[in-house]
């Protein structure tokens, strides 16, 4: 039985030794040298903090930070990826979260470094992958490791303006993974092209996919996300087959025409989350890739990954909703109504909630915000259940899939009527000359806002929406932007849009 991820990187050192397992623009490992580096790295670490401490890693994506995040685990450790580009405010309350003895910092950084003010033990990863291994320290270690201990931890954004740390374990990671490359067929034969940034929980698939399968993981450089020609060439050269990306990341070929220049020869598996996935975006990637497998998964990180997903086995036309599917195994996914209370009836609207050992281990050194979303099953009166409250609505369709409706908190009440900003935004996909929209609420001004890019103008959308849906539902305020802008973890950026739009950026 597996109870620590490092058995996977163990076993498909042995089975493919030789083999570039993970590689960035400039540089590759095998999966033999991983296993040599990573105990190196373990061994110079445990100098400084005792098993289950937190070591953050401060760099962004690139093989080294791989050996960084491995040889934490093998020092008995969780990992934190600290991304260098964050705001040094930002960085500083997530490493008071951690109190952190010691932190694994990639020389290139050292300006943002210091920007810091971290007085603890700093481990420069250059050296550290030249220590001496420990067998006998490293062993002993392991053989105290406990599958419930955590792996990670990514910070997310927190509504009391400090970030949270959701904490995952080994345990999690592993009931996830053995699921997820049987459901979508990943092997060794596969090479696996990352485009998420290594603090968003998109990566967690990309890593322990490849680790598991002994497939092979190639970083491709988020400066290529700007310019699809290059990105293409990049998948072609690289021989990557399998893409498993963020939403946004995926428009951004389409709507920059990227397919019309080139389509991957190797790409057979598209998997995507993080948004809904417009209809138009999809069917022009499958326009190009017919025969790939297209998979709508979906979950937030507190549950590790993704809790559904749907496997595209039809066509879809502009204006239908794709289904965010069915639980993975071994995951309880089900919805409650306001009065906590089963929803079974297709249509009807609830709160999405998992149950499962999928489930984190809550926020690290964060009592109070765990205890307010993950709570007893108030199903279960009879023995203790944990399930995770996501905020997200969805409903059952007449076919038994699940449909994800909206966030909780992107339910509006506006001229006294209740709205799902979704809803509008779906009916918008509709409307001729649009590539994409978002809707966002100004309450001060009680002013449904819309974003989009197209060649579309005001008059023709109101005229279109105004064939679907009621007046009320119309939004007030129309913004066309070249691009929509997104966050690093992909999605499109609804706060800053909102916010630019107050301060009268938008004119």
């Amino acid at each position: 039985m597996i109870r620590n991820i490092l058995d996977y990187l163990e076993q498909s050192a042995i089975h493919y030794p030789d083999k570039i397992a993970f590689a960035d623009e400039t540089s590759a490992c095998t999966y033999k040298e991983l296993r040599r580096t990573a105990k190196s790295v373990g061994t110079k670490l445990t100098n400084y903090v005792p098993p289950r401490s937190p070591v953050p890693v401060f760099m962004e994506k690139r093989v080294e930070t791989i050996y960084a995040f491995l040889g934490a685990v093998y020092a008995g450790c969780f990992y934190v990826l600290l991304d260098p580009k964050l705001p040094s405010e930002r960085l500083k309350q997530i490493l008071q979260t951690l109190q952190s003895e010691v932190l694994v910092l990639h020389p290139d950084y050292e300006k943002q470094f210091k920007t810091l003010e971290y007085e603890r033990n700093v481990v420069n990863i250059l050296e550290a992958v030249q220590e001496e291994e420990d067998a006998v320290l490293l062993e002993a270690i392991r053989e105290q490791r406990l599958d419930i201990d955590p792996l990670y931890a990514i910070f997310t954004s927190g509504s009391t303006g400090i970030p949270k740390g959701v904490l995952v374990s080994h345990r999690s990671v592993i009931d996830f993974m053995e699921e997820f490359v049987e459901i979508f067929e990943i092997t060794d034969k596969d090479v696996i092209g990352n485009q998420a940034p290594f603090d968003f929980d998109v990566s967690v698939k990309d890593i322990y996919s490849t680790l598991k399968t002994g497939a092979t993981m190639q970083i491709i450089p988020k400066k290529l996300f700007s310019f699809p020609t290059k990105l293409l060439d990049y998948l072609d050269e690289r021989e990557i087959t399998t893409l498993i990306w963020a939403v946004s990341a995926l428009c951004i070929v389409t709507t920059l025409k990227g397919l019309e220049y080139k389509v991957p020869q190797k790409v057979n598996k598209i998997i995507f989350s993080g948004e809904v996935m417009p209809i138009k975006h999809l069917n022009e990637w499958k326009k190009y890739l017919p025969d790939a497998l297209y998979a709508n998964v979906y979950g937030p990180t507190e549950i590790t990954c993704n809790c559904t997903y749907y496997i595209v086995d039809r066509e879809f036309q502009p204006g239908e909703s794709l289904p965010i599917g069915q639980p993975f195994p071994n995951e309880k996914v089900f919805l409650l109504d306001e009065e906590n209370q089963l929803v079974r009836e297709a249509g009807k609207k609830g709160e999405i909630c998992v149950s499962g050992t999928a489930l984190s281990l809550g926020y690290y050194r964060n009592p109070e915000q765990t205890e307010k979303v993950f709570v007893q099953n108030p199903l279960n009166e009879k023995y203790l259940e944990r399930i995770y409250r996501t905020g997200d609505m969805a409903y059952y369709g007449h076919d038994g899939y699940l449909y994800f409706a909206s966030r909780k908190d992107f339910q509006i009440k506006h001229m006294g009527h209740r709205i799902e900003l979704g809803e509008i935004e779906l009916a918008m996909e509709l409307a001729e000359g649009i590539r994409r929209a978002c809707c966002t609420y100004d309450e001060s001004e009680n002013k449904i806002v819309t974003f989009y890019e197209g060649e579309a103008e005001k008059r023709q959308i109101v005229r279109a929406l105004g064939k679907k849906l009621p007046a009320y539902m119309i939004p007030n305020v129309w913004v066309k932007l070249e691009r929509l802008p997104i966050t690093k973890n992909g999605k499109i950026d609804r706060k800053k849009m909102l916010k630019e739009y107050r301060e009268g950026i938008y004119g």
